[in-house]
């Protein structure tokens, strides 16, 4: 059977759930004898003789530049490491992995570096056969020995998700000059792709004794592109490597058709958003809604010369908060965060702020299959939530949860009168308008860390709505090298972040929410969880063999993330916001994860 979540969305859930109650064991687990494709369930959709991803075009045309642009700034080009701010464009168009996953399946991959992968039932191990024709930038082939350096250099230096998941390797070896085998410690569905996505490196030109420094010399990789210029902190140019090994790959048809991508840095997104108006930057994903519905009014606008697209996209909605620190004391008790969710009044700043343009936010795997929200939680979950049962409160059981709703006035004494109940609860008191503990007479006062101006004056206005209980928030604006420092060692109170999910969850939720990640610096999981029902809720969704038991185990984690009150929940676009200029053209079919700026192409004489 084919990805049961194409199917969902092709057929129904009504006739799938027909089509999943007949469906063979089988499918709970296939061995794979040097197959060209791996679907973490069920197989993959294109057939081997695939001529082109359905969200590319084969037929684009080649050449020009594309001007893009970001905010922030970077002071490394390793975005393998923990150390330094560096681009994470250079994974996949510098850097490749033996297998290229498909944006249009929940977790499938096709080949790349390897052109066959094979595994057990069990997946007890994999196993990749080299292209003999990958070729690194430099020309050197790239071979196993690459491969196994790659593997214990990450291992061993890489980021916390890479050292979690290639930790879970019992043996690495060579058992031909053109296959690589990892045998893992137990059994485990999704390991066989994780290693499929492995960055390979060229070892000779690895230097192992200072990999974890930052430094601003390009890696050597065998991907479409090379670093080019860069001007430190400012921009960065990805030059296409025209003896590229891998353009005729199916997979790679229509993709990369530039010859060369300038990325350049922006401090604050009006700046950002000014160069796009000049014409300097061709295209930007816009994330502000009032700019979106306002900004838009000028002359390249108006004759037609840009254009402004809504792109639907087919994944969980990002879950976008203010984070919790919770190992710090102010926000270790549950109640405080959810007073202060109460305090955050969505509907007055939807309308005030950003046109009515947003929804908020109330899953973690908001608007898909895997969300709790609005579903009762049935008999699988339960019994998988059962040793926890002070981990999921009871309308998020019901699946009836939603985030506070106010009256939309920004003054809603209902919403501070629920709040100060419950911040009074855990022993907080409001004395001559402060909120302050009852025992210590110590005022209830914290930092908001930001690094964006949209996010400082959200933060700003959120500042007003917490004063009203007595509360000294106070909004710190620093830079994105800071922020990225700070964050990653978690030394903060709260701040913004949105965690991006896919349609297939796997051992990267133990990194971004279990808790042997929340003491370890580097990991997502900034609010520091540390719950046995996280964990178990994990664990149950890395051995889940069958939809069924699949879906409950998401459902499960969302509902215990939410019960937790992690956050304050914010809000989400309907999709992709995408201006233009028109000398950018793009496939009209997006992928589920909307469109993506590697399937432009520049069109001809513009």
């Amino acid at each position: 059977m084919r990805s049961s979540f194409n199917l969902r969305r092709r057929l129904g859930p009504a006739l799938l759930g027909a089509l999943l109650a007949v469906a063979p064991a089988a499918a709970r687990g296939q061995a794979l004898d040097r197959a060209p494709a791996i679907a973490m369930r069920g197989e993959p959709d294109l057939p081997a003789t695939f001529a082109g991803l359905p969200y590319a075009n084969p037929q684009a045309p080649q050449g020009g530049q594309l001007e893009l642009s970001l905010l922030g700034t970077f002071d490394s080009l390793n975005p393998f490491i923990v150390k330094g701010s560096a681009p994470l464009f250079i994974r996949n168009t510098v850097i490749e992995s033996l297998m290229a996953r498909s944006l249009d399946e929940p977790f499938t991959l096709y080949p790349l570096l390897a052109r066959t992968v094979t595994t057990d039932a069990e997946r007890s191990f994999v196993a990749f056969e080299i292209d003999p024709a990958a070729r690194f930038s430099d020309g050197a082939p790239v071979t196993t020995d690459d491969v196994l350096f790659s593997f214990a250099l990450m291992r061993d230096m890489g980021r916390p998700n890479h050292r979690l998941y290639y930790g879970k390797i019992a043996r690495a070896e060579a058992p031909d000059a053109h296959t690589v085998r990892f045998t893992f410690i137990e059994p485990d569905p999704e390991l066989p792709l994780i290693m499929g996505l492995m960055p390979v490196f060229r070892q000779a030109s690895i230097d192992r004794d200072r990999f974890e420094e930052t430094t601003l010399t390009p890696l050597i990789g065998s991907g479409p592109y090379r670093i080019g210029a860069v001007d430190a902190g400012a921009s960065i140019t990805l030059e296409r490597n025209r003896d590229y090994w891998g353009r005729a790959l199916p997979f790679n048809r229509g993709l990369h058709n530039f010859d060369r991508i300038r990325y350049f840095y922006f401090r604050d997104a009006n700046t950002e958003f000014e160069a796009f108006k000049k014409g300097l930057v061709d295209a930007r994903f816009e994330g502000d809604p009032g700019r979106w519905e306002t900004g838009y009014d000028f002359p390249a606008a108006r004759s037609g010369e840009v254009v402004r697209e809504v792109i639907p996209t087919g994944t969980p909605k990002p879950y976008s908060a203010f984070v919790f620190n919770t190992r710090r004391p102010l926000f270790a008790d549950r109640r405080v965060r959810e007073a202060l969710i109460e305090l955050f009044d969505f509907e007055w700043l939807d309308k005030n702020f950003y046109h009515g343009l947003y929804q908020r936010t109330s899953s973690f795997f908001e608007g898909s299959a895997l969300s709790s929200s609005g579903r009762p939680a049935d008999a699988r979950e339960r019994a998988l939530l059962a040793p926890f049962p002070d981990a999921v409160v009871p309308d998020v059981l019901a699946g009836t949860f939603r985030p506070p709703v106010s009256d939309g006035s920004g003054r809603d004494r209902e919403r501070l009168k629920a709040a100060l109940y419950l911040l009074d609860k855990a022993g907080w008191m409001l004395r001559q308008g402060a909120l302050v503990n009852r025992e210590t007479g110590r005022p209830f006062a914290f930092e908001i860390m930001v690094a964006t101006r949209e996010m400082e004056r959200l933060a700003l206005a959120y500042q007003g709505q917490l004063k009203r209980a007595g509360i000294a928030a106070q909004v710190r604006y620093v830079d994105a090298v800071q922020f990225d420092a700070r964050r990653g060692a978690y030394d903060f109170d709260m701040m913004p972040y949105a965690w991006g999910q896919s349609l297939s969850p796997g051992n990267e939720q133990a990194f971004y929410f279990g808790s042997a990640a929340a003491d370890t610096p580097g990991t997502r999981n900034y609010m520091g969880a540390k719950s046995p029902a996280v964990d178990a809720a994990i664990a149950a969704l890395l051995a889940a063999r069958d939809e069924d038991d699949y879906v409950a185990a998401a459902r499960a984690l969302d509902r215990v993330l939410v019960s937790g009150a992690y956050g304050v929940p914010l809000f989400h676009t309907p999709g992709q916001w995408l201006a233009r200029w028109t000398r950018i053209e793009r496939p009209r079919r997006a992928s589920l994860y909307g469109t993506l700026p590697e399937t432009w192409w520049r069109v001809p004489g513009r």
